[in-house]
Formats: structure tokens, C-alpha cells, sequence
């Protein structure tokens, strides 16, 4: 039975993404989190108060795993070199294409996580602001870290200064260090990966890549294990928030912008023209109310009566 609607209830449907709308908004966060880490780079001697204060933190809780990680990628450049590189690119290109993948093949799901992980990036971008923070590689060597980035930039594009191109480490802020935006955006990939997978290799990716992420950014010293316990909090908390500010932006879109009016069940009978005015057919009809009369025939002059019978009052002929 075919499904029909009850009249007066259709609206119109809300606009469908478009990639060509999206790119802009995502690039617009981007600079931002670069333009955040850039301009806010805090007083040194600060950050460096801060990144001592952590680590005695993590000394007090029995939490210090950057010093024998940082030791072993030291110790064997076939660990050492590949995390240089996982840590240097792997943060920008994931990223994107996860969230490419979910555009494409999930997009129902797509502003909500888009949502998701934007809103924790900004959370991310005010402790950057609040708490600048020296990354262990940075520290003074008498507290026994080694920057492998540059240890190992003779085998990378990024130099001696930091993960950005040669010649260009000055312009970012190597004191972002809290929280870890590497371990949050890693983790926000493995969620979105393990929800929405349906193969063993996105489920086997949605565990590993986050996992080996927070490994990496401990054993090259560019993170404290509280500064990526702190990018899991931020991405958690933009996870709460997430949908007040979907809320928030769509009473936003409704205030600033010309919302579709609903369409009534009746307006396509109400606004174009009809021949038949209203009239219906019925089946063996060519034209609405055009029936033919029914047939009003004398005595003896029903079709198929021959002249004869007729005449003498004999019924019709049976046909």
C-alpha cells in the first residue's frame, strides 16, 4: 500500500551539505588553531615554570614514561625516525581524510563529528592561550630529554627548530604544548573510525593510530603524558558540548538567514491550473462528467430487435 502524507504536514527538507560550503569552514578552523598557536606564545620563562611543574607532577604520581620512551627512539632511529615522520605529518593528513571519509560515505553523521571535533579544538586553542607550556624537548639537557626532531632532521623536511618546513619553524608556537591536540584529534579519528567502520582493518585503526599516537608525541619529547591526558579531556569536553553548539548555530542560521516556508498538501491543486476544474473520472471515461446518456429505448426499439418483432410487441433478442 503506498505510503501517503498527511495533508497539510510536508515541509521542506533542510539543505543537504555541500562540500563546497564545508571546505571553507574547515580551513577557517584551521587557520585559526595556526594563527592561535602563532600569536600566543606566552612568556618563555612561563612556559618553561609550567613544563617543569608538570613533570614533577608526573614524578609525584609515578607517571614519568617520556624519559625511557624518549631514550629508546634515541637509542634506535628505526623507531626514532619513523616517529619523527609519523609526528611531523600523519597529524594533518588523517585528520582530513577521516573526515573526508565521513562526508562522503556517512554524511548523516558528518556535523555532528565535525561539530565535535572543531568545538574541542577551540577548547584546545584556550589552554594554549592560558597555559603555555615548554614540551620536554625544549628543557634544559640536564633533565635528560633529547629532541629527536632534531636528532633526526637530516632524515626529514622539518629542520632542527620543529615538525614545519625548513627555515619555517619560527613561525609556529613550539610552546603549545597543553593539552595535546595530536592525542585529541588521534582520538577523535579512532572514535569516528571504530562507530562507523564496518571492516576489521577500520577497527583495527580506530585502536592502533590513537594508541601509537600518544606513544609517538612521549618518545620524540614534544608531549608530557598529562599534556596528552589533557587532549582526551579536551576532546571529551567538546563532546558535551557539541550539541549545544549545533543548538546554538542553528538559531543562529534561522535569525540570519531566509528559512524555506512549509509547502501545503493543497498548494499544487490551488496553483496550477486544472482542465477538468475539480472533476474526476471514473474508468471507461475519456473526459471528466462526459458519460454517455444511458439509453432510453421504446418498446420494440431496443438494438437488435429485428422490424418484425417489433412491430408485433415480441421482446428484444437476448444478447
Amino acid at each position: 500500500m503506498p505510503h501517503t502524507e498527511t495533508p497539510g504536514t510536508e515541509v521542506a527538507q533542510s539543505p543537504r551539505l555541500r562540500w563546497w560550503t564545508e571546505l571553507p569552514l574547515i580551513v577557517l578552523v584551521y587557520a585559526c588553531y595556526s594563527a592561535g598557536r602563532l600569536v600566543v606564545r606566552g612568556d618563555v620563562s612561563d612556559a618553561v615554570d609550567h613544563g617543569l611543574a608538570i613533570l614533577r607532577i608526573e614524578k609525584a604520581l609515578y607517571l614519568n614514561a617520556e624519559h625511557p620512551l624518549n631514550r629508546l627512539f634515541t637509542r634506535e632511529p628505526w623507531l626514532g625516525i619513523p616517529a619523527d615522520f609519523w609526528y611531523a605529518s600523519l597529524h594533518y593528513l588523517v585528520t582530513p581524510a577521516v573526515l573526508v571519509w565521513l562526508f562522503r560515505s556517512r554524511a548523516v553523521h558528518y556535523r555532528a563529528a565535525r561539530t565535535w571535533l572543531m568545538t574541542s579544538t577551540f577548547i584546545g586553542l584556550i589552554g594554549f592561550t592560558l597555559l603555555p607550556t615548554c614540551p620536554p624537548r625544549l628543557l634544559d639537557a640536564s633533565h635528560g630529554f633529547v629532541d629527536t626532531m632534531a636528532y633526526y632532521s637530516s632524515y626529514g623536511w622539518w629542520g632542527g627548530e620543529a615538525s614545519a618546513p625548513r627555515g619555517l619553524g619560527g613561525m609556529t608556537n613550539q610552546y603549545a604544548a597543553m593539552p595535546s591536540l595530536h592525542v585529541g584529534w588521534a582520538l577523535w579519528c579512532g572514535v569516528i573510525l571504530w562507530r562507523y567502520g564496518r571492516t576489521r582493518w577500520t577497527r583495527t585503526a580506530a585502536v592502533v593510530y590513537p594508541l601509537v599516537t600518544t606513544i609517538v608525541v612521549m618518545g620524540t619529547a614534544n608531549h608530557y603524558f598529562l599534556d596528552a591526558a589533557a587532549g582526551a579531556a579536551v576532546m571529551g569536553a567538546g563532546l558535551l558540548l557539541a550539541p549545544f553548539v549545533t543548538r546554538y548555530a542553528d538559531r543562529a542560521k534561522a535569525r540570519f538567514l531566509p528559512r524555506p516556508a512549509a509547502v501545503p498538501a493543497d498548494s499544487a491543486a490551488t496553483g496550477s491550473p486544472i482542465v477538468s476544474a475539480g472533476c474526476q473520472t471514473s474508468a471507461g471515461e475519456r473526459f471528466p462528467r462526459q458519460r454517455h446518456p444511458e439509453p432510453r429505448y421504446g418498446a420494440g426499439t431496443e438494438p437488435g430487435a429485428s422490424p418484425s418483432d417489433a412491430g408485433e410487441g415480441a421482446p428484444a433478442t437476448a444478447r
